[in-house]
Protein backbone atom coordinates (compact mmCIF):
# COMPACT_ATOMS: atom_id res chain seq x y z
CA UNK A 1 0.00 0.00 0.00
CA UNK A 2 1.62 2.93 -0.79
CA UNK A 3 2.21 6.30 1.20
CA UNK A 4 -0.29 8.95 1.04
CA UNK A 5 1.92 12.41 -0.40
CA UNK A 6 3.58 14.33 2.51
CA UNK A 7 2.69 17.97 2.84
CA UNK A 8 4.28 19.79 5.31
CA UNK A 9 1.86 22.47 7.47
CA UNK A 10 3.95 24.63 9.65
CA UNK A 11 3.30 25.51 13.62
CA UNK A 12 1.50 28.72 14.26
CA UNK A 13 3.82 31.72 12.68
CA UNK A 14 3.52 35.20 14.13
CA UNK A 15 5.68 36.76 10.41
CA UNK A 16 1.72 37.27 8.79
CA UNK A 17 0.73 39.66 11.46
CA UNK A 18 4.29 41.54 11.63
CA UNK A 19 4.12 41.93 7.68
CA UNK A 20 0.54 43.00 7.97
CA UNK A 21 1.17 45.45 11.12
CA UNK A 22 4.40 46.65 8.95
CA UNK A 23 2.37 47.07 5.43
CA UNK A 24 0.07 49.14 7.19
CA UNK A 25 2.27 51.48 9.00
CA UNK A 26 4.70 52.00 5.56
CA UNK A 27 1.23 53.38 4.29
CA UNK A 28 0.28 55.21 6.50
CA UNK A 29 3.71 56.60 7.03
CA UNK A 30 3.81 57.03 3.45
CA UNK A 31 0.54 58.83 2.62
CA UNK A 32 1.48 61.49 5.33
CA UNK A 33 4.62 61.84 4.22
CA UNK A 34 3.38 62.66 0.85
CA UNK A 35 0.66 65.12 2.59
CA UNK A 36 3.19 66.82 4.48
CA UNK A 37 6.00 67.58 1.87
CA UNK A 38 3.08 68.85 -0.66
CA UNK A 39 1.99 71.23 1.86
CA UNK A 40 5.33 72.02 2.93
CA UNK A 41 4.74 71.35 6.66
CA UNK A 42 8.06 71.94 8.81
CA UNK A 43 10.22 69.41 10.19
CA UNK A 44 9.04 70.03 13.65
CA UNK A 45 5.88 68.97 12.31
CA UNK A 46 6.21 66.23 9.96
CA UNK A 47 5.37 62.86 11.14
CA UNK A 48 5.48 61.21 7.99
CA UNK A 49 8.96 60.51 7.34
CA UNK A 50 10.16 58.71 10.34
CA UNK A 51 7.05 56.20 10.61
CA UNK A 52 7.61 55.54 6.62
CA UNK A 53 10.81 54.42 7.24
CA UNK A 54 9.92 52.88 10.84
CA UNK A 55 7.14 50.75 8.59
CA UNK A 56 10.30 49.72 6.05
CA UNK A 57 12.25 48.29 8.71
CA UNK A 58 9.81 46.14 9.76
CA UNK A 59 9.18 45.05 6.36
CA UNK A 60 12.98 44.09 6.55
CA UNK A 61 12.91 42.96 9.87
CA UNK A 62 9.85 40.27 8.38
CA UNK A 63 11.58 39.42 5.24
CA UNK A 64 14.20 38.64 7.42
CA UNK A 65 12.51 36.24 10.30
CA UNK A 66 9.80 34.52 7.78
CA UNK A 67 12.78 33.53 5.01
CA UNK A 68 14.58 32.22 7.69
CA UNK A 69 12.04 30.18 8.99
CA UNK A 70 11.79 28.96 5.42
CA UNK A 71 14.95 28.00 4.56
CA UNK A 72 15.57 26.28 8.01
CA UNK A 73 12.61 24.61 7.21
CA UNK A 74 14.30 23.46 3.75
CA UNK A 75 17.35 22.48 5.28
CA UNK A 76 16.24 19.94 7.78
CA UNK A 77 14.46 18.62 4.88
CA UNK A 78 10.53 19.12 5.78
CA UNK A 79 9.57 20.15 2.62
CA UNK A 80 7.94 17.93 0.02
CA UNK A 81 6.88 17.60 -3.94
CA UNK A 82 3.86 19.36 -3.02
CA UNK A 83 4.66 21.90 -1.44
CA UNK A 84 7.68 22.73 -3.77
CA UNK A 85 5.32 22.90 -6.76
CA UNK A 86 3.16 25.16 -4.25
CA UNK A 87 6.78 27.40 -4.29
CA UNK A 88 6.50 27.01 -7.66
CA UNK A 89 2.96 28.08 -8.49
CA UNK A 90 3.27 30.80 -6.15
CA UNK A 91 6.27 32.23 -7.83
CA UNK A 92 4.89 32.14 -11.23
CA UNK A 93 1.79 34.32 -9.86
CA UNK A 94 3.92 36.97 -8.53
CA UNK A 95 5.62 37.04 -11.74
CA UNK A 96 2.55 37.53 -13.60
CA UNK A 97 1.25 40.02 -10.94
CA UNK A 98 4.74 42.03 -11.60
CA UNK A 99 3.89 42.24 -15.65
CA UNK A 100 0.36 43.17 -15.10
CA UNK A 101 2.06 46.03 -13.11
CA UNK A 102 4.26 47.32 -15.47
CA UNK A 103 1.47 46.73 -17.87
CA UNK A 104 -0.43 49.60 -16.50
CA UNK A 105 2.39 51.86 -17.09
CA UNK A 106 3.54 51.06 -20.53
CA UNK A 107 -0.48 51.58 -21.00
CA UNK A 108 -0.18 54.98 -19.60
CA UNK A 109 2.68 55.40 -22.04
CA UNK A 110 0.86 54.24 -25.10
CA UNK A 111 -2.05 55.90 -24.32
CA UNK A 112 -0.47 59.51 -24.31
CA UNK A 113 1.88 58.47 -27.40
CA UNK A 114 -0.96 57.00 -29.40
CA UNK A 115 -4.47 59.01 -28.26
CA UNK A 116 -3.55 62.16 -25.81
CA UNK A 117 -1.32 63.44 -27.90
CA UNK A 118 -2.66 63.82 -31.44
CA UNK A 119 -5.65 64.63 -29.79
CA UNK A 120 -3.97 67.61 -28.24
CA UNK A 121 -2.90 68.28 -31.90
CA UNK A 122 -6.36 68.61 -33.02
CA UNK A 123 -6.94 65.00 -34.41
CA UNK A 124 -10.01 63.83 -35.14
CA UNK A 125 -12.68 66.00 -33.89
CA UNK A 126 -10.66 68.06 -31.64
CA UNK A 127 -9.45 70.73 -34.21
CA UNK A 128 -11.29 73.39 -32.17
CA UNK A 129 -9.97 72.69 -29.06
CA UNK A 130 -6.52 72.76 -30.37
CA UNK A 131 -7.14 75.46 -31.97
CA UNK A 132 -9.01 77.59 -29.09
CA UNK A 133 -6.35 76.30 -26.58
CA UNK A 134 -2.81 75.61 -27.88
CA UNK A 135 -2.67 76.05 -31.70
CA UNK A 136 1.31 75.77 -31.53
CA UNK A 137 0.45 72.85 -29.62
CA UNK A 138 2.40 69.80 -32.22
CA UNK A 139 2.46 66.08 -32.22
CA UNK A 140 5.70 65.19 -31.44
CA UNK A 141 7.14 62.59 -29.45
CA UNK A 142 9.59 62.73 -26.63
CA UNK A 143 7.08 66.05 -26.06
CA UNK A 144 9.35 68.55 -26.32
CA UNK A 145 6.75 71.41 -25.28
CA UNK A 146 4.27 70.50 -23.22
CA UNK A 147 0.85 72.86 -23.16
CA UNK A 148 1.74 74.98 -20.28
CA UNK A 149 5.15 75.56 -22.39
CA UNK A 150 8.12 73.84 -20.55
CA UNK A 151 10.47 72.22 -22.68
CA UNK A 152 11.99 69.54 -22.11
CA UNK A 153 15.03 67.04 -23.64
CA UNK A 154 14.80 63.48 -24.49
CA UNK A 155 17.36 60.88 -23.25
CA UNK A 156 19.70 59.78 -25.47
CA UNK A 157 18.87 56.19 -26.40
CA UNK A 158 22.62 55.15 -27.32
CA UNK A 159 24.31 56.38 -24.12
CA UNK A 160 23.97 55.22 -20.40
CA UNK A 161 20.77 52.94 -21.86
CA UNK A 162 22.55 51.13 -24.23
CA UNK A 163 25.22 49.91 -22.06
CA UNK A 164 22.58 49.43 -19.28
CA UNK A 165 20.81 47.03 -21.89
CA UNK A 166 23.92 45.28 -22.45
CA UNK A 167 24.61 44.79 -18.83
CA UNK A 168 21.22 43.37 -17.94
CA UNK A 169 21.59 41.39 -21.08
CA UNK A 170 24.98 39.53 -20.10
CA UNK A 171 23.54 39.55 -15.99
CA UNK A 172 20.98 37.08 -17.57
CA UNK A 173 23.91 34.67 -19.29
CA UNK A 174 25.76 34.68 -15.91
CA UNK A 175 22.88 33.42 -13.97
CA UNK A 176 21.78 31.02 -16.55
CA UNK A 177 25.82 29.92 -16.23
CA UNK A 178 25.37 29.89 -12.52
CA UNK A 179 22.28 27.79 -12.68
CA UNK A 180 23.96 25.06 -14.78
CA UNK A 181 27.01 25.01 -12.40
CA UNK A 182 24.96 24.59 -9.92
CA UNK A 183 22.79 21.47 -11.27
CA UNK A 184 25.98 20.07 -11.97
CA UNK A 185 27.50 20.95 -8.62
CA UNK A 186 30.61 22.83 -9.24
CA UNK A 187 30.59 24.98 -6.61
CA UNK A 188 33.62 27.53 -7.40
CA UNK A 189 31.87 28.25 -11.29
CA UNK A 190 28.48 28.65 -9.53
CA UNK A 191 30.24 31.14 -6.92
CA UNK A 192 32.08 33.35 -9.88
CA UNK A 193 29.27 33.62 -11.45
CA UNK A 194 27.01 34.40 -9.25
CA UNK A 195 28.99 37.07 -8.29
CA UNK A 196 29.24 38.60 -11.26
CA UNK A 197 25.81 38.42 -11.60
CA UNK A 198 25.30 40.46 -8.84
CA UNK A 199 28.42 42.63 -9.95
CA UNK A 200 26.51 43.60 -12.95
CA UNK A 201 23.31 44.34 -10.94
CA UNK A 202 25.22 47.09 -8.58
CA UNK A 203 26.75 48.62 -11.82
CA UNK A 204 23.46 48.58 -13.30
CA UNK A 205 21.98 50.69 -10.47
CA UNK A 206 25.31 52.62 -10.34
CA UNK A 207 24.93 54.16 -13.86
CA UNK A 208 20.95 54.73 -13.73
CA UNK A 209 22.30 56.76 -10.82
CA UNK A 210 24.07 58.75 -13.04
CA UNK A 211 21.74 58.97 -15.52
CA UNK A 212 19.17 60.24 -13.52
CA UNK A 213 21.60 62.79 -12.51
CA UNK A 214 22.62 63.69 -15.95
CA UNK A 215 18.47 63.73 -16.87
CA UNK A 216 18.01 66.32 -13.39
CA UNK A 217 21.06 68.63 -14.13
CA UNK A 218 21.86 68.93 -17.76
CA UNK A 219 18.20 67.98 -19.67
CA UNK A 220 15.79 69.52 -17.34
CA UNK A 221 14.10 66.12 -17.00
CA UNK A 222 11.95 65.50 -13.76
CA UNK A 223 8.35 63.83 -13.02
CA UNK A 224 7.31 67.22 -13.23
CA UNK A 225 8.33 67.55 -16.82
CA UNK A 226 5.41 66.89 -18.61
CA UNK A 227 3.69 63.28 -19.58
CA UNK A 228 7.40 62.27 -21.33
CA UNK A 229 9.22 63.46 -17.75
CA UNK A 230 6.82 61.59 -15.96
CA UNK A 231 6.27 58.34 -17.44
CA UNK A 232 9.89 57.91 -18.51
CA UNK A 233 10.41 58.48 -14.75
CA UNK A 234 7.38 56.49 -13.80
CA UNK A 235 8.62 53.38 -15.57
CA UNK A 236 12.52 53.32 -15.26
CA UNK A 237 12.12 54.11 -11.52
CA UNK A 238 9.70 51.53 -11.11
CA UNK A 239 11.84 48.83 -13.32
CA UNK A 240 15.42 50.40 -11.06
CA UNK A 241 13.46 49.13 -7.73
CA UNK A 242 13.20 45.99 -8.88
CA UNK A 243 16.43 45.56 -10.01
CA UNK A 244 17.74 46.72 -6.56
CA UNK A 245 15.34 43.80 -5.09
CA UNK A 246 16.56 41.66 -7.42
CA UNK A 247 20.20 42.26 -6.82
CA UNK A 248 19.83 41.84 -3.00
CA UNK A 249 17.66 38.47 -3.80
CA UNK A 250 20.96 37.31 -5.79
CA UNK A 251 22.85 38.52 -3.12
CA UNK A 252 21.46 36.46 -0.47
CA UNK A 253 21.50 33.63 -2.76
CA UNK A 254 25.46 34.18 -2.97
CA UNK A 255 25.82 34.18 0.94
CA UNK A 256 23.70 31.05 0.71
CA UNK A 257 26.23 29.49 -1.55
CA UNK A 258 29.04 30.49 -0.45
CA UNK A 259 27.35 28.89 3.28
CA UNK A 260 26.65 25.70 1.82
CA UNK A 261 23.19 25.73 0.66
CA UNK A 262 21.55 24.22 -2.25
CA UNK A 263 22.57 21.15 -4.19
CA UNK A 264 21.73 20.12 -7.49
CA UNK A 265 18.06 18.82 -6.83
CA UNK A 266 17.20 21.13 -3.99
CA UNK A 267 17.87 24.97 -5.31
CA UNK A 268 14.30 26.55 -5.91
CA UNK A 269 15.11 29.68 -4.12
CA UNK A 270 18.32 30.09 -6.57
CA UNK A 271 15.38 29.15 -9.53
CA UNK A 272 13.03 31.56 -7.98
CA UNK A 273 15.36 34.41 -7.77
CA UNK A 274 16.63 33.58 -11.68
CA UNK A 275 13.35 33.67 -12.47
CA UNK A 276 13.01 37.24 -11.26
CA UNK A 277 16.00 38.61 -12.69
CA UNK A 278 14.76 37.51 -16.23
CA UNK A 279 11.90 39.05 -15.66
CA UNK A 280 13.52 42.42 -14.96
CA UNK A 281 15.92 42.11 -17.78
CA UNK A 282 12.70 41.49 -20.36
CA UNK A 283 11.05 44.32 -18.73
CA UNK A 284 14.21 46.15 -19.63
CA UNK A 285 14.22 45.19 -23.39
CA UNK A 286 10.99 46.56 -23.51
CA UNK A 287 11.87 50.19 -21.69
CA UNK A 288 14.74 50.21 -24.35
CA UNK A 289 12.76 49.94 -27.26
CA UNK A 290 9.46 52.12 -26.29
CA UNK A 291 10.59 54.49 -23.67
CA UNK A 292 14.78 55.30 -24.83
CA UNK A 293 14.63 54.00 -28.42
CA UNK A 294 11.16 54.63 -30.40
Amino acid sequence: MSEAPRYHVPHSSPWPIVGSCALFVTAFGAVNFIHQTSEKIGAEGSFGKPIFYTGLAMIAFMFFGWFGTVIRESIRGMNSGLLDRSYRMSMAWFILSEVMFFAVFFGALFYARIISVPWLAGAGTNLETHLLLWPDFAETWPLFMTPSGDATQAMEAWGLPFINTVILVTSSVTVTFAHWALKKNQRILLGAWLGLTVALGATFLTLQVVEYIHAYTELGLSLGAGIYGSTFFMLTGFHGAHVTMGTIMLTVMLCRVLTGHFTSDNHFAFEATSWYWHFVDVIWLFLFTFVYWF
